[in-house]
């Protein structure tokens, strides 16, 4: 026997099957890491973290993710003290596809939770991956952002989940802790749903749609490791330590959203992830045709540039920017994953 199979076992579940037309099937699978001396009397006691990712067929940031975590697990099985759930595609069809829905039931997934054991078929599939994911000591739900913009490595938690969750998104070595008002948070979504139930969870955005940034994969990476140390599922070293990060917290700085007066091609100015000052130019609204400047982008407070668009074309009301403030918020508004 191998040093991994010695030391922890690997075994690939599926937690979800449906038969679709054409002798096709939509199945949902994990892959799950437990340490090889556990019976399944003790099993039930262990510390349970759950990696979930896929959601959104053109989010793809989570994939290279859950390669690096299951890898890392398999190069120091030694270490696994409790179970460790990687679910790397929720979305099967979606991301075969490269569609943020479901294809061919025009339905975006993080819109159909908690499911039900009965209805149709996307219905039954949120049902058991919520059943699947209940009862664990933290689930991470990681998305990427659109096609439109990039995002730095940020966690987004409802204000109602705060003192659960806070503590937990603290150590994920991200760069923003975005809290939002939970007027804002829809109620169909994977993580209210968890949430509700009481299986905390907390969703991280990063990067942009159909793309894998590998700096922000690997930065996350030492915040997962951080959290199951913390919650006592790994006993190993935590690498990349040199490179820890300390997040923003949202509750003490204003959020700004900065959208376009005109339509036209935005370039920008300056790099994602920026420190600015009020006054200073962030980008151009471009007019091709008449070779013209139609906007010019005003950061409108000093801060750091955490959202960029990343698409060039803008209509008017098109996002461009999202800007954390040096003031602290009165009244923050906040968008839907």
């Amino acid at each position: 026997m191998s040093k991994v199979g010695e030391l922890m076992s690997k075994k690939v579940e599926t937690i979800s099957s449906m038969r679709l037309p054409v002798d096709e099937v939509l199945e949902i699978k994990r892959c799950r890491y437990t340490p090889q001396d556990t019976n399944k009397t003790n099993s039930k006691v262990l510390p349970r973290i759950c990696i979930v990712t896929g959601t959104h067929g053109d989010e793809l940031e989570g994939q290279y993710i859950c390669y690096e975590l299951s890898r890392k697990l398999q190069e120091n099985p030694q270490y696994i003290k409790g179970i460790v759930d990687i679910y790397p595609a929720l979305n099967p069809l979606g991301i075969d596809s490269i569609s943020r829905g479901i294809p061919n039931f025009d339905l975006d997934m993080n819109r159909i939770f908690p499911g039900s054991d009965e209805g149709s078929i996307v219905r039954k599939v949120a049902h058991n991956i919520v059943q699947s994911l209940k009862d664990a000591d933290l689930v991470i739900d990681i998305h990427a952002s659109n096609i439109f913009l990039r995002e730095i490595p940020q966690a987004r938690i409802n204000e109602n989940m705060v003192e659960n969750l806070l503590p937990l998104a603290s150590l994920l070595n991200l760069d923003f802790l975005w809290i939002h008002p939970a007027a804002t948070v829809l109620e169909s979504t994977l993580c209210h749903s968890l949430n509700v139930i009481g299986t905390p969870c907390i969703v991280v955005e990063m990067g942009v749609g159909m793309r894998i940034t590998k700096e922000y994969g690997d930065q996350f990476l030492t915040g997962i490791f951080n959290v199951m140390k913390e919650l006592s599922i790994w006993s190993g070293d935590i690498e990349n330590t040199s490179k820890s990060h300390k997040a923003i917290n949202s509750m003490k700085h204003e959020v700004f959203f900065i959208n376009s007066a005109e339509s036209g091609i935005f370039v920008p100015s300056i790099d994602h992830c920026t420190t600015v000052n009020k006054g200073d130019k962030i980008g151009d609204i471009l007019d091709p045709l008449e070779g013209r400047i139609k906007e010019q982008i005003i950061a409108p407070c000093n801060g750091m540039v955490f959202t960029l668009r990343e698409y060039p074309i803008v209509y008017t009301g098109s996002l461009v920017a999202r800007l954390i403030g040096e003031e602290t918020a009165a009244n923050e508004k906040g968008n839907n994953i």
